[in-house]
């Protein structure tokens, strides 16, 4: 059987090793057209796009989620350096809680006495209860079981207590 039915170009033929051969040698192997070849640069294109859009996405959702924590830190510094400035007659010891309470003038002043204690009819208007942490920020009463509660999974996530 003559191979002449079969020639795509009048190209000569591949005189080397087969696997040094630029094109298929064998009637068997698929034929690889430059359409072919486009085709496959065009995919690959496209699933690259798809892959960096995909890894740009979530950047973004990072970057957001980042944001949105910096601006609760900044927040929570603002609240902690306004705390630290309202009048108090005590030594602020860490760890303990502090009832905040506002004169009619609108100053801030803690004080060791809760609602409470004060039989349910304090001084002056209460703005709410916070604990000194050890370093120096303050936590709202109603959040000091949940930051509690997340401190005492630390241990075990970085390996100690085992």
């Amino acid at each position: 059987m003559s191979d002449e039915g079969f020639k795509r170009d009048a190209a000569p033929r591949h005189q080397g090793p087969q696997q040094a051969s630029p094109y298929p040698i064998s009637r068997l192997a698929p034929v690889h057209d430059l359409v072919d070849v486009a085709r496959e640069i065009q995919e690959a294109d496209r699933m690259l796009g798809t892959v960096a859009s995909g890894k740009l996405q979530l950047l973004a959702k990072q970057i957001r989620a980042l944001q949105e924590e910096a601006r609760n830190l900044l927040e929570a510094a603002r609240r902690d350096a306004e705390l630290h400035r309202a009048s108090c007659q005590f030594k602020r010891r860490p760890g303990h809680v502090y009832h905040l309470y506002r004169r009619p003038d609108g100053a801030f002043y803690f004080s060791m006495l809760s609602p409470d204690d004060w039989h349910g009819a304090p001084p002056h208007p209460f703005e709410g209860s916070y604990r000194l942490e050890h370093d120096m920020s303050w936590t709202r009463a109603e959040d000091i079981d949940d930051i509690d509660a997340e401190r005492s999974q630390l241990p075990p996530l970085l390996g100690k207590g085992r």
